[in-house]
């Protein structure tokens, strides 16, 4: 049975993990390190002024620790929303950050940049033609809110990280993504079933708070089979169970069986969970459903 693992160091660059949890991840053999590199839980500030809500220092300890890790055993790393928001000049400092670790550590490697801006002339043209809509409960944009706001994003789905998967880079940094794709990436371009890959990814871009004790600086892990996925921490003091994933599933969402995002919706009304272990959950039936319009 055809079979993907992937690694999630930690609910948000910067924010760490334990070498400990780190290397018993390693030892799984994963095919991807990925991680969520930003969030906006802290409002938009940090995209509007272009700066990292991370600390610099710890940014690159988690960088320097997966890149090397990554290299040695061949495989690649996927950052999403970089340096926090997401906008061309956080995806600037994080690029400076990797660059900065490759002259130090004498690495070399290929490196793909995903940029997520929007030019505000053309959101200035679509909405004179009426092809913007607000998001509930988000007012009308108007030409005065186009031209005061200083940077500007869209969310990205799982095409462009594949697009860099399938150029062989070996480091990506994304801009503004939508959370799941880092982690689901490799399996879309391996043609494994999205609709568990993009739930798998759902629960892993927050790694270690999926778990009881949960943790935002600790590592989780996900197998990926044609049929299913499982799930653990990989700390001892940590385990997964049907409550903790379950609710992991549904926090932050208005429906708890439909997840819209881009380019379709994730089914989750056929969807089991199953205490596999003591500490592994396997959860089957997600499905996703492609929109008709992106």
């Amino acid at each position: 049975m055809k079979k993907q693992t992937i690694f999630s160091p930690t609910a948000r660059l910067g924010y760490g993990f334990p070498m400990e949890s780190f290397e018993a991840g390693m030892a799984k053999a994963p095919d991807v390190i990925a991680v969520d590199g930003g969030s906006t839980d802290p409002g938009p500030y940090y995209l509007g002024s272009g700066k990292s809500f991370t600390d610099r220092l710890a940014v690159k300890r988690d960088l320097s620790i997966m890149i090397q890790a990554a290299l040695k055993a061949g495989i690649p790393v996927i950052v999403g929303s970089s340096g926090g928001s997401g906008a061309g000049s956080h995806l600037k400092w994080c690029q400076e950050i990797v660059m900065e670790i490759a002259d130090e550590e004498k690495l070399k490697f290929k490196l793909a940049l995903i940029e997520a801006d929007i030019d505000k002339e053309l959101i200035k043209k679509k909405l004179k033609t009426g092809q913007v809509k607000p998001l509930h409960p988000a007012k009308q944009l108007k030409t005065e809110d186009v031209e005061a706001a200083t940077n500007v994003v869209a969310q990205m789905g799982l095409e462009p990280m594949v697009e860099a998967l399938n150029n062989r880079a070996d480091v990506i940094l994304a801009g503004r993504a939508y959370d799941p794709t880092s982690f689901a990436a490799l399996a879309a371009k391996e043609g494994m079933n999205l609709g568990l890959a993009l739930h798998l990814g759902k629960i892993l871009e927050c790694a270690a708070i999926a778990s009881t004790p949960g943790s935002g600086s600790d590592c989780m892990i996900g197998y990926l089979y044609e049929d299913c996925f499982k799930i653990e921490p990989l700390s001892p003091i940590r385990k997964c169970t049907t409550l903790s994933v379950a609710a992991h599933t549904l926090y932050e969402k208005t429906n708890p069986y439909i997840l819209p995002g881009p380019g379709g919706t994730l089914d989750l009304s056929e969807t089991t969970f199953h205490q596999e272990t003591e500490s592994m959950v396997k959860v089957c039936g997600s499905r996703f459903i492609p929109s008709d319009k992106y």
